[in-house]
């Protein structure tokens, strides 16, 4: 039997957590389609509930937040963000019962059970990205953007259905031991993951432009491909040294 869990109940901590987490997904929603990564009520952002203790040290609850399912963005706030544990069961977190939450939860659920690195999960149908999901082929490494962001190509996992946790396996088989925060699943679309939430939607938001370019690039003929010695110390100045730390 499932553990009942009520978010009223649990420590005065971990409620706040949930409350900021809650804010913070909801507005990266809008994220996506701002910067046209998905139609209708497609694609969703999920991110792991942590504590900020007194010392500055970081702890990860076993809670994530993510979008409730089939509903517009238009519509979404932090009230209907649903809570769920790492199992991928809705919590009794205020919302309606039968607000259930995105159907890809049992895949963002399994990438953070498998993946402790992982704090956010983002899903999109973004155009480009997902053309090249559509023909299985992985987008080659020939912009130094890539190099920065993905450190390399960036990588297709294998065809899944939706409804388990059958996407989440093959999310984290194929980038378990990549430098990619991108995956293409085959037929399907792009799954980005991060530290955090904002930093997964980074990477669907880099994962599409670079799809798209790359794309455009190809039509005019040969593709160029950057050397991996190239592409390591591209990636090593941009995730190390690049922007403020």
């Amino acid at each position: 039997m499932t553990e009942r869990i009520v978010l009223a109940e649990l420590d005065p901590e971990v409620q706040a957590a949930v409350a900021a987490t809650r804010e913070k997904v909801a507005v990266l929603h809008a994220e996506l389609p701002r910067w046209g990564l998905v139609v209708w009520t497609a694609g969703n952002v999920s991110e792991r509930v942590t504590l900020t203790r007194a010392d500055g040290s970081v702890e990860r609850t076993d809670l994530f937040v993510i979008k409730p399912s089939g509903v517009s963005y238009d519509e979404l706030s932090a009230d209907n963000m649903v809570v769920c544990t790492l199992d991928g069961d809705k919590i009794e977190d205020g919302t309606p019962a039968s607000l259930a939450p995105s159907s890809d939860t049992a895949a963002h659920a399994y990438v953070y059970r498998h993946m402790d690195r992982v704090g956010g999960v983002v899903h999109t149908h973004s155009t480009y990205a997902t053309a090249w999901a559509a023909r299985r082929e992985p987008i080659p490494c020939a912009l130094t953007m890539m190099g920065d962001e993905f450190g390399g190509p960036i990588p297709v996992g294998p065809f899944a259905l939706i409804g388990d946790d059958s996407i989440g396996r093959g999310i984290v088989e194929t980038l378990k031991d990549s430098k990619s925060p991108a995956v293409l699943m085959a037929n399907h679309g792009p799954f980005t993951i991060g530290k955090d939430a904002r930093a997964a939607v980074k990477a669907a938001v880099m994962c599409e432009e670079v799809a798209r370019t790359v794309h455009i690039a190809r039509q005019g003929g040969e593709l160029e491909l950057i050397d991996q010695d190239l592409i390591d110390r591209l990636n090593d100045r941009y995730q190390n040294v690049y922007g403020q730390h």
